[in-house]
């Protein structure tokens, strides 16, 4: 991605505040960064904080970008849409909206192609997220490394070949984010129920899941291999895992990410509806 690559925002929510921060601390002029929003309060926060050109609706400076990125709510979509209807030029259009269908995106646009879909999740709010990204056919390799760069900002980025695959993403590290919150839930629930106090519990079971996730992503090793390397025959976590696998814990966690690659794909169709 060029460092003048313009990118213009269509919405000012989360994920778009983090995004923009993301690109400006990397380096990227506030100037080259626009975004429209129909929340005056949005506007403000996003004017303030960074610095950048904001407006209610899009003009011709607006549409005068390389890269527009469409992070308004899926059910908002076709309304955000319909003022760019047949305005656009050769621009990189990249939604970050969970559900929504390419073919659903290009009409809306008047048959608009260059599109990349992209599924980012909520620890990019913090710089950690991980973002699954398909792009059409008629996105060049220049096309798809400009997404890929932008979406980087936030964490990192998985390039699928199927848009089907953004289904599997959504199910796996979109929602996936509350499958560890719901762990560390329990975590912390066991420790309560043992004696501690619900200060010292937290921090046991949050300290615990980022070390785990850390060393998981530094040791190079499986997380089955992990998982043995930390289970002796006989011992506390040996009697742990048995009582886990007891309860059906593993594929209770499988069938449950397979529920929410249903339900996305569901969602798509909902969604696409005109």
């Amino acid at each position: 991605m060029s460092g003048q690559t313009r990118i213009s925002f269509v919405g000012g929510g989360n994920m778009a505040t983090a995004l923009i921060g993301g690109l400006i601390e990397r380096g990227r002029p506030p100037d080259l960064i626009r975004a429209v929003d129909l929340s005056a309060e949005s506007r403000a926060r996003l004017c303030g904080r960074f610095g950048i050109a904001t407006g209610e609706a899009p003009d011709e400076a607006f549409l005068a970008t390389d890269v527009l990125i469409l992070a308004v709510k899926p059910q908002q979509m076709q309304a955000a849409l319909a003022p760019l209807a047949g305005r656009l030029d050769g621009q990189l259009v990249v939604s970050i909206a969970a559900g929504l269908r390419l073919e659903d995106l290009s009409r809306w646009l008047g048959g608009y192609r260059r599109l990349v879909r992209a599924m980012p999740n909520t620890p990019a709010l913090i710089g950690a997220g991980v973002t699954g990204v398909f792009a059409d056919a008629s996105v060049d390799e220049a096309g798809r490394a400009t997404a890929v760069a932008i979406l980087e900002a936030v964490g990192s980025v998985v390039e699928v070949a199927d848009e089907a695959l953004i289904d599997a993403v959504t199910a796996v590290s979109g929602s996936g984010p509350a499958y560890f919150f719901h762990f560390i839930e329990a975590l912390e629930a066991g420790g309560r129920s043992l004696g501690f106090d619900e200060v010292t519990a937290r921090k046991l079971a949050i300290d615990t899941a980022l070390g785990a996730a850390q060393l998981a992503a530094r040791s190079g090793q499986s997380p089955a291999i992990l998982r043995e390397q930390v289970t002796s025959k006989g011992g506390t976590t040996a009697a742990a895992l048995a009582s886990m696998t007891e309860s059906g814990v593993f594929d209770a966690i499988v069938r449950a990410v397979q529920a929410a690659c249903a339900r996305a794909r569901e969602l798509g169709d909902e969604l696409g509806r005109d």
